[in-house]
């Protein structure tokens, strides 16, 4: 694919608010969108990623990454953790693929991030698959705590996975002054700022607590997922 499409870097196989309408919709996607500050073929893709958030039936995430920072731009959003996340979904994949703008959908199958029609193939392909999002999922908070349900696995599901809380910046907008985009400035939809595992699930219905985490963060997602794999069971705080 031509670096004019998006970069790529190919490995070895390694009151709370969220962007988009509150609602008590389950989710039926989980979009995962890995971009770049010094990345231009990456505006684009998180203009999209603002537009499908407004369903309230996805839950759209971006993680910016690191790996294009030496090429004029630090990422002012960036953590390396989310490159390993990235690494580790190709890996799991056993594709290898790498690149910028990715989405990531149910932990399962990637896009170009800024290609829709991509976008609804991969989701297609991911329904279902795997156990993805048959697991219910909800998450209340209350006075500086949260409590997440999470119900019991359906059939032949899946019945191993940790249950991570995210912490999510509705909207951030950064001026760029070097690399790539310098001179634009570029808002980043439902930013990842931190994750964090509370525990591990086994099938069963059960109910997790934890104290809200402060930080740079609007609100909150919880991803119930199969190592670096499938997601089982997703929500975003109301």
């Amino acid at each position: 694919m031509s670096k004019l499409l998006f970069h790529s870097l190919a490995i070895g196989l390694g009151a709370l608010t969220l962007s988009g309408p509150a609602s008590a919709t389950e989710a039926r996607s989980v979009i995962e969108l890995f971009t770049s500050q010094g990345c231009s073929s990456c505006p684009p893709a998180d203009k999209l990623l603002g537009e499908l958030a407004r369903d309230p039936g996805i839950i759209a995430l971006s993680f910016p990454v690191d790996y294009w920072d030496y090429i004029g731009w630090k990422d002012t959003l960036a953590q390396p953790s989310f490159t390993a996340r990235q690494k580790a979904y190709a890996s799991a994949r056993g594709d290898g693929q790498v690149y910028t703008p990715q989405a990531v959908v149910d932990g399962l199958t990637h896009a170009i991030g800024s290609d829709r029609g991509e976008i609804a193939t991969a989701q297609a392909a991911a329904l279902g698959r795997k156990g993805a999002l048959s697991v219910p999922v909800r998450i209340v908070a209350a006075g500086g705590a949260l409590k997440i349900d999470v119900g019991a696995a359906k059939g032949d599901a899946q019945r191993s996975a940790g249950l991570w809380l995210l912490r999510v910046a509705h909207e951030r907008s950064v001026a760029i002054g070097r690399g790539e985009n310098a001179g634009h400035s570029v808002t980043y939809t439902n930013v990842v700022r931190g994750m964090t595992k509370i525990g591990d699930w086994t099938g069963e219905a059960r109910i997790f607590e934890a104290s809200a985490p402060g930080g740079d963060s609007d609100g909150y997602v919880v991803l119930l997922q199969a190592g670096n794999g499938p997601i089982l069971g997703a929500a975003k705080s109301p």
